[in-house]
């Protein structure tokens, strides 16, 4: 063992780092710089359809509030809301629970809204800040390199 020590230190200083980092993701504060989750509709979303995940998730207090930009020119309607052009709506959600909303403008016309509640500190933490990270690597916007 002690000779698997001298020979490879880069890799224990590469488990210290990871298992650091994973100490700390569990035990660390949630905190959110909004609490708001941007839904924006662009322009010209109502004649080609719009794909979004297969479900939204939100977390109660950490980013709990749905915030639905509408840049096309005509209005959106997003379950009983309809949203003028050039107007932008919050959703606040309080309660834990899925929720459906029926929109003509997304692929499948249904967006599913997921309401979590903040973990506490340890593994439910872990996986929620894991689970958050694939989210947003799996759903960044595609951009082409003219952009």
């Amino acid at each position: 063992m002690k000779r698997f020590l001298r020979r490879h230190p880069p890799l224990i200083a590469l488990a210290v780092a990871i298992g650091l980092l994973a100490l700390w993701s569990m035990l660390a504060p949630i905190k959110g710089g909004s609490h708001q989750l941007l839904l924006a509709f662009p322009r010209g979303v109502t004649i080609g359809g719009m794909t979004l995940p297969g479900e939204i998730r939100l977390t109660r207090g950490v980013q709990d509030v749905l915030l639905l930009r509408n840049s096309d020119r005509v209005p959106i309607v997003f379950g009983p809301l309809k949203i003028a052009p050039g107007r932008d709506v919050r959703l606040p959600f309080s309660e834990e629970g899925l929720y459906r909303y029926v929109c003509p403008p997304v692929v499948g016309k249904i967006v599913r809204v997921r309401v979590v509640a903040a973990p506490g500190p340890g593994w439910g933490r872990l996986a929620w800040r894991l689970d958050n990270l694939r989210q947003s690597v799996r759903y960044l916007p595609q951009r082409s390199p003219d952009d």
